[in-house]
């Protein structure tokens, strides 16, 4: 455990890796929060699987055409806004079943990713990437992608932090009150792709889902109020990161998978823990 803090101070890589894996919790709490609220997390997994199109569209033409500052993290944000998009505008205009339309883009941008990714030279190196997280390749560069995205994050939900509140606990509330639901759903689902983005550099694209959805649902469990549980989530999955990454590195597990386990335990405990704060109020209660 000790090594990593050892090697941090000489290397750039795994200094990288600790920086975007916290500035991705930032992201992942706050906008985890509101996707668990709003209940569209299988929305989320869709647009996570979507990524990879664009990470395999943005790699092929990295290396084969050369377009050197199409970065697959780029590739993959434009891929999950585009998602994002689409799902948005069907679910509201088209009559088509939620399922059949998130079944669709799922599918389409994993076949999309793994056609551009089977005519990559080294394809299976980066398509293990892809699914479960690599973050200790993370570059500069895509250090400061993520920051710029982390920034737009936060700057959208503090200056439409009432519209998304009132969005997220009562809809038709929202309505009466004369907020653009459909404007705000849409946004809230293209923040929801640029955290799934980011989330998918420190997990993967599979275990993305748990990622987003476990420190918002283990911070539920001590407050109720939406800024009270943001800022918990992202405590917790600035910790569940960094845990994560500590106790990976000396064994060589994989850094996404241990990431993912710390949060599994992080919300039993939390869970547990509210579990037996009840049982010993209402034991008080009775003596």
């Amino acid at each position: 455990m000790f090594l990593f803090w050892q090697d941090l101070q000489s290397s750039n890589l795994l200094l990288y890796a600790l920086a975007t894996g916290v500035l991705a919790s930032v992201a992942c709490g706050v906008v985890g929060t509101l996707v668990s609220i709003r209940h569209i997390t299988y929305i989320a997994g869709a647009i996570a699987h979507c990524t990879l199109g664009g990470m395999g569209a943005a790699r092929y033409l990295q290396k084969v055409v050369g377009i050197d500052w199409l970065s697959p993290l780029l590739g993959a944000t434009i891929a999950a806004l585009l998602a994002a998009v689409v799902i948005g505008l069907v679910t509201a205009y088209a009559e088509e079943r939620v399922d059949t339309v998130l079944s669709a883009v799922w599918s389409v941008g994993m076949a999309i990713g793994l056609v551009f990714i089977s005519r990559t030279p080294g394809y299976n190196e980066d398509l293990m990437s892809y699914l479960f997280g690599n973050i200790l390749m993370v570059s500069l560069h895509d250090l400061y992608l993520v920051a710029a995205l982390d920034v737009v994050i936060l700057l959208i939900c503090v200056l439409c932090y009432n519209r998304l509140l009132a969005l997220c606990f009562d809809e038709e509330f929202a309505w009466l009150r004369g907020i653009n639901v459909r404007a705000y759903d849409m946004l809230l689902l293209c923040l929801t792709a640029v955290t799934v983005v980011l989330l998918t550099q420190v997990v993967g694209i599979i275990m993305v889902i748990a990622m987003l959805a476990l420190p918002a649902a283990a911070a539920g469990q001590f407050t109720r109020r939406l800024v009270g549980m943001m800022i918990v989530a992202v405590a917790l999955s600035i910790l569940c990161t960094v845990t994560g990454l500590v106790v990976s590195y000396e064994p060589e597990f994989p850094a996404g998978a241990t990431i993912i386990l710390t949060a599994t335990v992080v919300y039993g405990l939390a869970v547990a823990g509210r579990q037996f704060a009840r049982k010993w109020s209402r034991g008080a209660g009775i003596r």
